[in-house]
């Protein structure tokens, strides 16, 4: 048996690409980082785009490089990566790139001891994302003291398919950068419930909450056990949803209601009747 505590971050963002921008956003970053330690959390999740803000005019404008933000302790993400390395908390943490040809929207993950690597570039893109970034060409998880957590970023979560190929490949839990406006929270809460139930799997949602320049963002931070039932929720607040994930429980519900097994790839023609 193996218990990891996942904390679920969210608050406001600045919107912008530039280095004293992404720094304010990190140091937003760290000090939930910090928060999460204090409670004993060894992953936290942070919303969609946190290092630049979700706004179109920050996508639309300069942008960091992997390597801004790759490099040692000292560089763009000074404070967060110290924050990983003193609570020993490994971070996913969402941001817009430019990666030269192309920009993607992605998840960092932020190891204790300072190291950075740009894990996955978001795959399903909205309507807005789609005049600014190209979508991602593989799936990601990484592996935190034995346990496996697929990457998904907002839009991703909406779509059973994304989750099941993490599940099938081994996660037993599946972290998603949000950044959910007003009006959507229905959904919001119906996805991310149903993408644990799907597939036996804990869900954890990071949502980014309040102002992003002229947008609205409304957190709905979450953690939901594998049977869909919701084990921490935040509202519009600043703060953490906090919950443990049991890779026991993982196996008994799996076990129990083996979807992930009986499920059939090649279902076959279908036909009109």
């Amino acid at each position: 048996m193996t218990v990891l505590r996942v904390a679920a971050g969210q608050a406001e963002a600045r919107p912008g690409g530039d280095e004293t921008t992404v720094r304010a956003n990190a140091a937003t970053a760290a000090r939930l980082t910090t928060r999460a330690a204090a409670e004993g959390a060894r992953v936290l999740v942070l919303p969609e785009a946190f290092l630049t803000g979700h706004e179109p005019g920050a996508f639309a404008g300069p942008l960091p490089a992997p390597r801004d933000l790759s490099g040692p302790v000292g560089g763009w993400l000074a404070e967060l990566q110290q924050a990983a390395t003193d609570g020993d908390v490994v971070v996913v943490v969402s941001t817009a790139l430019d990666r030269g040809t192309r920009r993607t929207l992605s998840s960092l993950v932020v190891r204790p001891g300072g190291e950075v690597v740009a894990a996955y570039d978001k795959q399903h893109l909205d309507g807005l994302e789609r005049r600014h970034f190209v979508v991602g060409d593989a799936g990601a998880s990484v592996e935190v003291d034995g346990v496996r957590l697929g990457l998904s970023i907002c839009y991703d979560g909406c779509f059973p398919e994304h989750a099941r190929a993490a599940a099938a490949d081994g996660a037993q839990a599946y972290l998603t950068s949000a950044a959910w406006f007003p009006g959507g929270e229905h959904r919001r809460d119906l996805h991310v419930a149903s993408r644990a139930l799907e597939n036996g799997v804990y869900a954890v949602l990071s949502g980014l909450t309040g102002r992003c320049g002229a947008l609205r963002f409304t957190g709905g931070s979450a953690v939901v056990d594998p049977e869909g039932r919701v084990l921490a929720r935040l509202g519009e607040e600043e703060g953490l949803a906090i919950a443990d994930v049991d890779t026991d429980v993982v196996a008994q519900v799996q076990e129990a209601h083996p979807m992930l097994r009986d499920r059939r790839s090649d279902l076959g023609t279908r036909h009109l009747r």
